[in-house]
């Protein structure tokens, strides 16, 4: 992305953003509340309007290449009351396939079956999408992603308010699909696990502050992009954990 800029109103969200993720990489994009991190993401789906500057992915517009992204939204903002079941979400997943009035044919309906699965939730099949807890919502919505069979992947804040077992599925499934050659980029507010989950980081605070490899970038950058909030302790903390991997 190339100058982007954003707004809510007469509200910047993001000023003046350049940045690019390496492909076949984990990446994530971290900053404070309100630094415009889901603002970025949601311009390239086109969820939200740019007020100006250019995206690419892969080296196409957004329009050209809408097919090869899937997305999975902050757990907070589905409404988890909507009548359907979990089954019903991952196949929401293959519309492209057979289109919004379209039949699954039993082959699909496998498939879909086999991405709740890969995420630990093929048991859940039935169950209606409210009655689960908050890492089953969100293993089921990164199911519905999975069955996309995107190239790019787009989460937003995939592991707040999940439990720790679901995390780790989360995070083995994301380093899996790595290793198939996708790329993944994430929103990400835990900073104890930056280190060890992502190849790649891009800081903001609603201007870009800097972005890079992990180990070259995350540690040196964090007073900035936090604007000198962190304490020293907590920042020698990390630096410590950063070490010791």
């Amino acid at each position: 992305m190339c100058d982007l800029n954003i707004s809510y109103g007469k509200k910047p969200a993001v000023t003046s953003v350049d940045a690019e993720f390496p492909i076949e990489s984990m990446s994530a994009i971290i900053g404070p509340n309100g630094a415009g991190k889901s603002s970025i993401l949601k311009a390239v789906i086109g969820v939200v309007p740019k007020l100006s500057g250019s995206i690419l992915v892969f080296g196409q517009p957004i329009e050209k290449i809408r097919e090869k992204i899937a997305y999975v939204p902050q757990r907070v903002s589905v409404d988890w009351d909507f009548p359907t079941n979990v089954i019903d979400v991952v196949k929401m997943g293959l519309y492209r396939e057979v289109g919004l009035l379209g039949r699954f044919s039993s082959q699909l309906s496998v498939y879909a079956k086999e991405c709740l699965d890969r995420v630990g939730m093929a048991d859940f099949s039935k169950r209606q999408i409210g009655q689960l807890s908050g890492g089953q919502q969100q293993r089921v919505f990164l199911a519905r992603a999975l069955a996309q069979n995107a190239d790019l992947y787009l989460l937003d804040e995939p592991f707040a308010g999940v439990d720790a077992a679901t995390e780790r599925a989360i995070i083995d499934v994301l380093k899996l699909l790595k290793s198939h050659g996708k790329s993944v980029i994430a929103v990400h507010h835990d900073l104890s696990t930056v280190s060890d989950y992502f190849d790649y980081v891009f800081m903001i605070n609603i201007q870009g502050i800097a972005q890079g490899k992990t180990e070259d970038t995350f540690i040196k950058n964090l007073q900035e992009t936090y604007g000198g909030r962190l304490s020293a302790s907590y920042l020698s903390e990390l630096s410590k954990s950063k070490g010791s991997q």
